[in-house]
């Protein structure tokens, strides 16, 4: 391990090369207007992926290509099943952007781009250890197998359908045939706090859904109908705030039925974190923080499901006055759920909820966007421990572990469908404006997690498969 250690000292500006090149690729999964640029980025993978030797399908679908690589098996060693997505999300708004988002930007040691940590500056680093290790060492440790797909953003669709499908084949093998394996590995979440690396134990899972009302037949001018007929956007702001109380709690029956609550050591162990809410106020610019009560931000974020609105619209919308009374209003809101929460159960409790407060004279529509349920992964497994070992060879520091509030719907699936657990191993900060403008990566942790990626395929060849 040491040999391939030292070589990626070496391998600094190539690895840098590789990762703006991957950047200045447009691959917006959610607007169509971007589908030759998020082809682009499934070529780009699978072309590097051909370019360290390895086993390399790609797999057409009726959206984004999956694209598939493996290195040989490594007798009486684990399969790895490494996956990430090199699709990102829409840059909007543009104008708040201080360089443009598809071309990156070094400031202050960062690398500022879309998609820079969510998610193809982390997924790279474990493509560029594994060809650092085939570079020095000519072979791995273990069998990798990687899965990089362009739909994360928009709720991989065509994974489920490929891990469910028989006709779609990977060296011979259904999909779900092939990515069988001993252990996953991801890097799509952050570190705790800057220099305090992390294990992600548990993520929460996710209900997103769009909203659409419809009153009168067209927009109606205000004065001449405004008090006979109920406004679609005064509904929809009636409705989405009736989904909490005042005590920060979702108010759709049976919500909290199946909540899988915190154990008493869970919270003493996040209460035992360097957190501190002042400074997270300060980074945020906010003058409080607000949410569910009897809970602390680290446990509502973590733990706790929540509820919030991502978009409005409806009526006028240009400058100046127009006294309208719209005919249509609609929002787009989702959930976040933990363990044993039940999508599906949520959305079913949800629309019986809105079509009981719903107002006379208004139509609706529930739209049920995605879901996935929330998980935690035992942090007492050996695959654990390596995971623990690896970050501490490339941080310098020990890991500790946390939860963390967003999701990574394929976690779940991985579970139920493939019966495996996964490494969350997160080298971002929380500050990397994930999903916002100047999303960034800190150049240092990239290196590092390089670095700690290049360590864990040689902590899990130490693992006997099946223990």
């Amino acid at each position: 391990m040491q040999e391939t250690l030292n070589r990626l000292d070496d391998l600094r500006d190539q690895h840098l090369a590789d990762l703006l090149e991957l950047l200045r690729i447009a691959s917006v999964s959610a607007d169509p207007a971007f589908q030759g640029e998020v082809r682009r980025a499934a070529d780009w993978v699978a072309a590097k992926f051909r370019g360290m030797g390895l086993s390399v399908t790609v797999v057409p679908t009726e959206r984004h290509p999956l694209v598939f690589a493996s290195s040989p098996p490594v007798s009486g060693k684990p399969t790895v099943l490494v996956y990430g997505h090199y699709d990102v999300q829409p840059p909007d708004p543009l104008d708040e952007w201080i360089t443009p988002p598809f071309e990156p930007a070094i400031r202050d040691g960062n690398v500022v781009a879309r998609g820079a940590t969510d998610d193809k500056g982390q997924m790279l680093t474990h493509v560029l250890s594994a060809e650092a290790w085939l570079k020095s060492a000519g072979q791995l440790p273990v069998q990798l197998k990687f899965v990089i797909e362009g739909e994360e953003e928009v709720g991989s669709e065509s994974l489920y359908h490929a891990l469910d499908s028989t006709d779609r084949a990977v060296d011979g093998m259904t999909v779900a045939e092939w990515m069988k394996c001993d252990v996953a590995v991801i890097s799509d979440s952050s570190q705790f706090a800057p220099g305090v690396p992390a294990v992600t134990y548990g993520l929460r899972g996710i209900a997103y859904y769009e909203l659409r009302l419809t009153g009168p037949k067209q927009d109606l001018h205000s004065g001449v109908f405004g008090g006979a007929v109920t406004n679609p956007c005064l509904a929809l702001a009636q409705m989405l705030a009736a989904l909490k109380d005042e005590r920060g709690r979702v108010m759709v029956p049976g919500f909290y039925d199946d909540v899988l609550p915190l154990s008493d050591a869970e919270r003493q162990e996040f209460a035992s974190l360097d957190f501190s809410e002042e400074k997270f106020r300060r980074q945020l610019d906010v003058e409080a923080t607000t949410g569910e009560e009897g809970f602390t931000t680290l446990e509502r974020r973590w733990a706790r499901p929540s509820c919030d609105v991502h978009g409005l619209w409806g009526g006028y919308q240009k400058e100046g006055a127009k006294t309208v009374l719209p005919a249509k209003a609609g929002a787009k809101f989702s959930f976040r759920l933990v363990p044993n929460q039940d999508p599906q159960k949520i959305s079913a409790s949800l629309e019986k909820f809105l079509r009981s407060i719903l107002p006379p004279g208004i139509r609706m529509e529930l739209i049920d966007m995605h879901g996935a349920p929330g998980c935690v992964v035992p942090i007492d497994s050996p695959y654990m421990s390596a995971a623990r070992a690896a970050i501490e060879t490339g941080f310098g520091k020990r890991a500790v572990f946390i939860r963390e509030g967003g999701s990574i719907p394929i976690v779940g699936a991985f579970k139920q469908r493939l019966g495996m657990d996964t490494l969350l191993l997160g080298w971002g900060l929380d500050d990397d404006n994930t999903h916002s403008p100047n999303e960034k990566f800190h150049l240092a942790d990239f290196y590092r997690g390089i670095r700690a990626s290049a360590a864990l395929w040689s902590e899990l060849a130490k693992v006997t498969p099946g223990k």
